[in-house]
């Protein structure tokens, strides 16, 4: 259990390759009680640290919905490297994004999904023959909520035993960071996240407007 806090602590403390920063991005994701506990945080600390974003996403998949919320966040780099390690405790997807990035990296998109579209979003980019490469990754280790929908009418006794089932099934989510290669794939590859249900943002915007 020490060995897995002083791993968690290491990947938190390893902003890139290249330099360290006072401000870094990061974005989090996982259910709603842990973003809840994250913005919760990031609100007390609104000194060092600025919401940039929330959302909350529910994806229709024939008889279950999956829901998981993220939020984007900038500022101090030490709060910033403290949230991770809270969103990791707590079996949350974390990637916190240096300048380095920005300024070395061309076309920067952040893409967030459960796993499976994700694997589905690369393999049909790359038959597209889309250049992109990953540079940031991090998957979620807690269950994130789903509702049970199924097309037949169970007693309400019977939903109520199965639902908690679902929210523990193992079901895994995703954040990565992207660099596009070239400025006519970036089309490409958001009509893929379209048709494969995985949220995009392209983090020009964030910068722009942070």
């Amino acid at each position: 259990m020490i060995e897995d806090k002083i791993q968690v602590l290491r990947k938190a403390a390893k902003v890139s390759n290249e330099q360290s920063s006072d401000k870094l991005w990061c974005v989090a994701a996982g259910n709603e009680e842990l973003v809840n506990n994250i913005a919760y945080t990031a609100i007390a600390s609104k000194d060092r640290v600025k919401i940039l974003f929330r959302e909350h996403i529910t994806l229709e998949e024939s008889y279950v919905h999956k829901k998981f919320d993220f939020i984007m966040l900038y500022g101090d780099s030490d709060k910033i490297r403290e949230l991770s390690y809270v969103c990791k405790e707590n079996g949350g997807a974390y990637i916190q994004i240096a300048p380095f990035y920005v300024g070395n990296e061309p076309n920067l998109t952040l893409l967030v999904a459960p796993d499976d579209a994700l694997k589905k979003l690369v393999g049909d980019a790359e038959r597209n023959n889309s250049q992109f490469s990953i540079l940031l990754e991090d998957q979620t280790t807690g269950f994130i909520e789903t509702d049970l929908h199924l097309r037949i009418n169970l007693p309400n006794f019977l939903q109520t035993m199965l639902a908690p089932l679902f929210n523990m099934s193992d079901v895994v989510l995703s954040t990565i960071l992207i660099s596009i290669e070239n400025e006519e794939d970036i089309g490409k590859i958001r009509k893929i996240a379209d048709k494969n249900n995985v949220f995009l943002i392209d983090f020009k915007d964030i910068v722009e407007n942070k």
